[in-house]
């Protein structure tokens, strides 16, 4: 059994789709399971939908119509008949979701956001399996969400991993190409629930898991690991070869190209991780396995931009000591902050902190009460693994520091 994941990018629009074909039948689709997230930019168009539903309702039928409109294009490239099964089974996803929108009654923005954001996987699986099937690549399209079973716990759901390795030992066909969604899971109410943006990479891994399947391949617009992403760097390097380890350091410290959570169960049972280009399928990418380190040795860098720094002395000079840091954690953990680097002295403690869940301003008058605090919103936190002066020199270069924390094989800065 092999796993495959196509993301966003690989399956923006028609063309995208038909490369998707031509990649399975370029590699071969026996025995595999193809993962694939929201077409495009469709997950942040579903999230412009659920903030008109909450703020601006005469809004939302607008917002939601451009989402149709978009994947209706993609289905007109496709499917030379408008009467192709394609269009109504996409046409009753989107009436099940204006139902949703439509009768909901639970205020809590969590909840409301799965639901509303799971129909960008489900409509992208429903065509892409719907054209398969028209070239005569045969496929089972699955619902991810009576296989992988979480809490509800929603926007960043947990797996329970002994019931989904249940579902799938038990409702799992590994004998034909499957099609399935990404990102997506469902609780004890069978409400659906997502596991963190980016949480296409972490649904392939599960299954892998589950299926103790031979590999799993990400597909991506790069030709693998980059040792920094291009966008915010120049000369960015292809990595041939990572450790589990290793790249668990990198997804750790915010890189991009694979989930966090996405290497802990492949570690597990020792499956490699490939990631190829979906241009160039025949390229070898870059591999991450067990005891490889990394090659080549280059420094790694990565940037996460809008973070928060929060900066906190003792009101009255006192230590900040364990108690102290036990009251702040536990504060951070109430208001959802997702910490990303902290540094304390004696009478100080700063943290970089991810805003996930609009908690901030909360956060802070809860802070007050007990430090005096100094909030920096909008900065940037890089961080260099393999790090040389050379490579800090010229990250520094122009940026106003706030913060540098250096250990033997990794720098981290925050910086404006």
């Amino acid at each position: 059994m092999q796993v495959f994941k196509f993301g966003g990018a690989s399956v923006k629009d028609a063309n995208g789709v038909k490369n998707l074909a031509s990649v399975l039948k370029t590699v071969g689709y026996n025995n595999t399971l193809v993962v694939v997230s929201a077409m495009g930019k469709t997950t942040n168009a579903l999230e412009a939908v659920i903030k008109n539903y909450f703020e601006n309702k005469s809004e939302l039928q607008s917002s939601l119509q451009e989402v149709k409109k978009y994947h209706n294009a993609i289905l007109l490239d496709l499917f030379d008949d408008e009467n192709h099964v394609a269009f109504n089974k996409v046409s009753t996803l989107f009436q099940e979701l204006d139902s949703f929108l439509g009768r909901n009654k639970s205020p809590d923005y969590n909840f409301i956001y799965d639901q509303t954001i799971s129909y960008g996987e489900l409509i992208s699986t429903t065509i892409i399996s719907e054209y398969l099937n028209t070239i005569n690549l045969k496929n089972n399209w699955i619902d991810v969400r009576e296989f992988i079973k979480t809490d509800n716990y929603y926007r960043r759901a947990n797996v329970d991993w002994n019931l989904t390795q249940q579902m799938i030992s038990s409702n799992f066909n590994t004998g034909v190409l499957n099609i399935t969604q990404g990102f997506l899971g469902s609780d004890a109410n069978n409400f659906t629930t997502t596991l963190g943006r980016e949480g296409s990479d972490y649904t392939a891994a599960i299954f892998a898991y589950c299926l103790n399947a031979t590999g799993v391949t990400i597909w991506k617009d790069v030709p693998g690991v980059l040792n920094a992403d291009p966008r915010y760097f120049e000369n960015a390097q292809l990595i041939n070869k990572i450790s589990y380890r290793e790249a668990i350091e990198l997804a750790f410290y915010g890189a991009s190209v694979i989930h966090p959570k996405t290497l802990q169960p492949l570690q597990g049972k020792e499956i490699p991780l490939f990631v190829k280009s979906f241009l160039n399928p025949l390229e070898p990418g870059t591999m991450v396995g067990k005891g490889i380190g990394i090659d080549p040795i280059v420094p790694c860098l990565i940037v996460k931009k809008d973070q928060v720094l929060i900066s906190l002395s003792s009101l009255d000079f006192s230590y900040i000591v364990e108690e102290n840091i036990s009251h702040i954690f536990g504060l951070l953990h109430d208001y959802k902050m997702k910490v990303d680097v902290i540094q304390n002295s004696a009478i100080s403690f700063s943290v970089c902190v991810d805003n996930i869940y609009n908690n901030l301003e909360k956060l802070l008058q809860h802070l007050k009460a007990k430090f005096k605090v100094t909030c920096n919103e909008n900065v940037s936190l890089y961080t260099i693994r393999h790090y040389n002066q050379s490579v800090i020199d010229q990250l520094e270069k122009d940026k106003t520091v706030f913060l540098k924390q250096i250990t033997q094989e990794t720098v981290q800065i925050v910086t404006k």
